[in-house]
C-alpha cells in the first residue's frame, strides 16, 4: 500500500479508506457518507463508501458530492462531549463497534477518518443516484 491508499481485502473489496495526507485546507468530506480526504485523493481514488458517485471519473462530481465546510456537531451537547468533539474529524477503526460511529449513523461505513456533521445537501440529481444504488441518504440536520 503506497501513497496512503486504502488497503484491500483479499476478496478484492476496500479494507478501509485512505487517509488523508493532508491537514490544511485541501480537505473535503463526501457529502452522502462523511468520509475525509483531500480533493485529489477523492479525485484519483473517488469515495470507498459511495462508488456509484463516480468521483475518480469526474472532477465535477468531486466538486459537487464534497465540502471543504465540515463542522463540529450541530445537537446541544454536554461541555465534556463538546470539547472531545471539537476537532471535527474522527478517526474509526472498527465501526461496527464503535458508539460514536452508531450516534453518527456511519456504523456500516469502512474504517476511515470521518466529519461529525457536514452543512450542504448532496445535489438532487445525486441523492437520484443513491436511490437508484438502493443506498439511503441522510441529508444533514438543520439546527
Amino acid at each position: 500500500m503506497r501513497g496512503g491508499g486504502g488497503g484491500m481485502m483479499d476478496d478484492g473489496g476496500v479494507e478501509h479508506a485512505q487517509i488523508p495526507n493532508s491537514f490544511g485546507h485541501e480537505l473535503r468530506a463526501c457529502l452522502r457518507c462523511r468520509l475525509v480526504k483531500t480533493y485529489d485523493q477523492f479525485r484519483e481514488n473517488g469515495c470507498e463508501n459511495c462508488p456509484f458517485l463516480d468521483m475518480d471519473k469526474d472532477r465535477d462530481n468531486v466538486v459537487s458530492c464534497t465540502t471543504a465546510n465540515f463542522t463540529g456537531p450541530v445537537l446541544p451537547l454536554s461541555d465534556f462531549i463538546a470539547q472531545i468533539l471539537a476537532c471535527r474529524i474522527i478517526s474509526l477503526m472498527d465501526p461496527n463497534r464503535s458508539w460514536a460511529a452508531r450516534w453518527l449513523r456511519i456504523g456500516r461505513f469502512i474504517p476511515g477518518c470521518y466529519t461529525l456533521a457536514v452543512s450542504e445537501e448532496l445535489p438532487e440529481e445525486y441523492q437520484g443516484m443513491c436511490q437508484d444504488n438502493n443506498v439511503q441518504y441522510f441529508p444533514p440536520k438543520r439546527p
